[in-house]
């Protein structure tokens, strides 16, 4: 339980480090927004979108996985119409961000909590 505690405190504190690397792509208002920010986003990709996922498989294959880029920034923008306080400017931004927003929380989960 203190795992996903910390997991997500690491999301949150990543959702607001955003803005502070694409200014005008992303806005996060506040540290609320960027708690439900972080949880939409995991909420999206655990339900949503493997959906996506399997029904865009043959575009995925076809393109060697590049697809999956543009699934995770449809992704975040989706997770960003559900949270007052969060907003992506555009597709584009939403492609930067996601991909952004992965390296890092990857990154700082990876240096922060020790896997057993």
């Amino acid at each position: 339980m203190l795992r996903i505690v910390l997991v997500w405190f690491i999301n949150s504190a990543t959702m607001l480090l955003l803005p502070q690397l694409l200014p005008g792509w992303i806005t996060v208002e506040n540290f609320l927004a960027a708690v439900l920010a972080a949880l939409a986003v995991g909420f999206v990709n655990t339900f949503i979108k493997p959906v996506f996922t399997i029904l865009t498989l043959p575009l995925t294959v076809l393109t060697m996985g590049i697809f999956m880029l543009v699934l995770n920034g449809l992704m975040f923008w989706l997770a960003a119409g559900f949270v007052p306080g969060f907003s992506v400017s555009g597709f584009g931004a939403a492609i930067g961000g996601a991909l952004l927003y992965s390296i890092l929380t990857w990154a700082f989960s990876t240096l922060l909590i020790k896997n057993k």
